[in-house]
């Protein structure tokens, strides 16, 4: 298994993680406890040591899954997770205040069943508390040996700049794929300046780079794709465009369209590390084969320009999710 640096950390994952959101939260139905537990073990098995949670997830559901699965692979894996919401009110609202960090990361060691979180993200910018005192809680929590490493996620570039100031910011987690390249207009040059890792979250656009996925395809009732104005089926029928290219480009390097995505943003820099999440053995195989393709700097380039020529239609989240991005 490749390996990678976090930025400037010492903390060394593998190039490819695993994001364990869907497995208890967001996509249907939850699948079979066990099964989840037997695919997050063959991914460490195949060299995966990289994975992602959230209390929001579920909520609580996923880390309690994450940290019973990977109980027997202490000190061999890494782990992230999440702050930044009321859980109890109902309807998830942002709450960053320095007491609930500190709650947030007591209950997340328990669920994860660690000493300490190797990365503690704020899941949110939260418009209502300075980043600088989220920035000093995770320090002191840090200092207590809580945690390891601070990350945020969906952060603007002046968000990153505020926090890194305070305590150093290992890793950004972020959407980015090509079909959602709004990281490349600020927030890439400012992780390079520091030295920070990108993570991007749904680097396959939750399925859709997957090549699977169509204007006929139904979602269950609970499916959050249902409210994403990209999974209309008008505009899933617009951007297919981009699947029918991306599949003339695999069809030359034998590689599916889900893996040149990977591959592509593995390519991108040395400190991105993709998270995609699957609820699926042969899909957890086909990803991990992007770390096989290898792309020449011209297939690069006509995977830029063929991203570059594709107007994407519809918004990636419902309006109120989206003003919570990129503050």
């Amino acid at each position: 298994m490749q390996k990678r640096k976090l930025g400037n950390s010492n903390l060394e994952v593998s190039a490819l993680g695993l994001g364990c959101m869907g497995m208890s939260f967001a996509y249907g139905p939850s699948p079979d406890k066990r099964e989840m537990i037997a695919l997050i073990h063959a991914a460490v098995e195949r060299g995966v040591t990289f994975f992602d949670t959230a209390e929001v997830y579920g909520p609580y559901a996923n880390e309690e899954l994450v940290g019973e699965a990977l109980a027997p692979f202490r000190g061999q894996v890494v782990i992230a997770t999440k702050f930044g919401f009321d859980i109890e009110v109902g309807s998830p609202a942002l709450n960053s205040r320095p007491d609930h960090i500190k709650e947030v990361a007591e209950a997340s060691l328990k669920r994860l069943r660690v000493d300490a979180i190797d990365l503690f993200y704020q899941h949110r910018v939260d418009p209502d508390v300075p980043i600088e005192d989220v920035a000093g809680a995770v320090k002191e929590l840090i200092g207590q040996g809580k945690v390891k490493h601070f990350g945020l996620s969906e952060p603007g570039a002046q968000t990153i700049r505020r926090a890194h100031a305070v305590q150093p910011v290992t890793a950004v987690q972020s959407e980015y794929s090509l079909w959602w390249r709004r990281p490349e207009t600020e927030v890439l040059s400012v992780l390079e300046e520091f030295g920070i890792a990108l993570v991007p979250y749904s680097p396959l656009g939750r399925g859709f780079l997957t090549g699977k996925i169509d204007e006929n395809t139904t979602f269950d009732g609970s499916d959050f794709r249902n409210t994403v104005p990209r999974f209309t089926p008008e505009a899933r029928k617009a951007n297919r465009v981009l699947i029918d290219q991306l599949k003339k480009i695999g069809q030359r390097k034998n590689a599916t369209p889900a893996q040149i995505s990977l591959a592509w943003l593995l390519a991108r820099k040395p400190w991105i590390v993709p998270i995609p999440g699957t609820r699926k053995l042969a899909r957890l195989d086909e990803n991990l084969g992007a770390l096989e393709v290898e792309l020449t700097p011209e297939d690069l380039g006509e995977i830029d320009a063929v991203s570059s020529e594709i107007n994407i239609q519809g918004g990636r989240y419902p309006e109120h999710m989206e003003q919570m991005t990129g503050r």
